[in-house]
């Protein structure tokens, strides 16, 4: 009885030392540099980046946008979702009227001002064979962005791809047209294969070192409890790629790559925030990449795991007040933040 009594407790021994040992730690502050904050994103994401590069716009240099619409599409309703992902045929998104709403929302206060956005350096994907973001909706994000203020001269869209919906890396994930998980793909641009990390990296920062061949930072999990309360959709863990050199006290920049739909760590486990190839950039940069994470949830209503884009946490969802949004603003924060 003694024995198994012993057996017992070793056991919930065992168990809560494992857990503590995956526990996520706070995360860190890397005194990064605040004139050099980025986004990026696939799908859900995409429309988050739009939304965050808009709202912040007085923070946030750039925008990388992949299958992605334009800022407010759905104006906080779950119907205009798919003419907002260009699903109606003959019936793209309206940019004019999503401009005009962010000027009203400026005028209140509830974002930065647009004029921010002449700064501001864009890059936007949209491949041929994509069938869940289709084209006329990211035409639409072009041309809101455009009439929002960014001179032409700073925004790349990239468009003749035959890639499918999906982030585009030189080797890893599914062949290039397809539509299907993990939704990350590789593709051949001519005869080179096609970088979208570095592409839209580059076209935010200007020309940047190669990618690192072998990785020297660290894949860092963090407590993103700290920041959203399960309420918000967001996970319990987030991820940070920290290169060497922002270990060692230089003034990184830092980029927020938001995962699409269905993307998260616990669905795709390390393959968004590991495999593509943002890190590789990042590692010879002094950039510092934070991979917030959004998992599939009945409360809220968010089956796919999806960043909110249409409204699920809250009617201001695309502003500075957003609960998604205010997190991740209160991550980068920290980052930014002197230790």
């Amino acid at each position: 009885m003694r024995s198994l009594r012993r057996c017992i407790l070793a056991a919930f021994a065992l168990a809560a030392f494992s857990h503590a040992a995956l526990a996520a730690n706070a995360l860190s502050s890397y005194a990064g540099d605040p004139s050099q904050t980025s986004v990026s994103g696939l799908s859900s994401g995409a429309f988050m980046a739009v939304q965050y590069q808009v709202a912040y716009s007085g923070s946030v240099i750039g925008a990388g946008v992949v299958a992605g619409g334009p800022y407010y599409c759905a104006a906080g309703n779950i119907l205009n979702t798919t003419i907002c992902m260009g699903q109606v045929p003959f019936v793209p998104p309206n940019p004019a009227l999503m401009v005009a709403a962010a000027s009203g929302f400026a005028s209140l206060g509830q974002i930065d001002p647009l004029s921010n956005l002449e700064k501001a350096k864009i890059y936007v994907f949209s491949g041929t064979k994509d069938t869940v973001v289709y084209q006329q909706a990211v035409d639409a994000t072009v041309s809101f962005f455009k009439e929002a203020g960014v001179p032409a001269a700073s925004l790349q869209y990239v468009n003749s791809v035959a890639a499918g919906h999906a982030f585009i890396t030189p080797a890893f994930g599914n062949v290039c047209a397809d539509n299907a998980p993990p939704y990350i793909s590789h593709c051949a641009v001519g005869k080179q294969k096609y970088d979208q990390a570095g592409a839209l990296l580059q076209q935010i920062y200007g020309t940047l070192k190669p990618p690192a061949k072998s990785l020297t930072g660290r894949i860092v999990p963090f407590d993103q409890r700290e920041f959203a309360a399960a309420g918000t959709g967001m996970a319990d863990t987030g991820f940070l790629y920290v290169p060497k050199s922002c270990d060692q006290g230089a003034a990184c920049k830092v980029h927020v790559a938001f995962h699409g739909c269905k993307q998260s760590q616990a669905v795709v486990g390390d393959d968004f925030y590991a495999k593509t190839n943002y890190n590789s950039w990042a590692d010879t940069n002094n950039i510092l990449v934070l991979y917030p994470q959004v998992n599939a949830s009945t409360v809220p209503f968010n089956p796919q795991g999806c960043w909110d884009w249409f409204g699920y946490t809250g009617a201001d969802y695309a502003l500075k007040s957003g609960a998604q949004m205010r997190a991740v603003n209160a991550m980068v924060s920290r980052l930014l933040a002197k230790p």
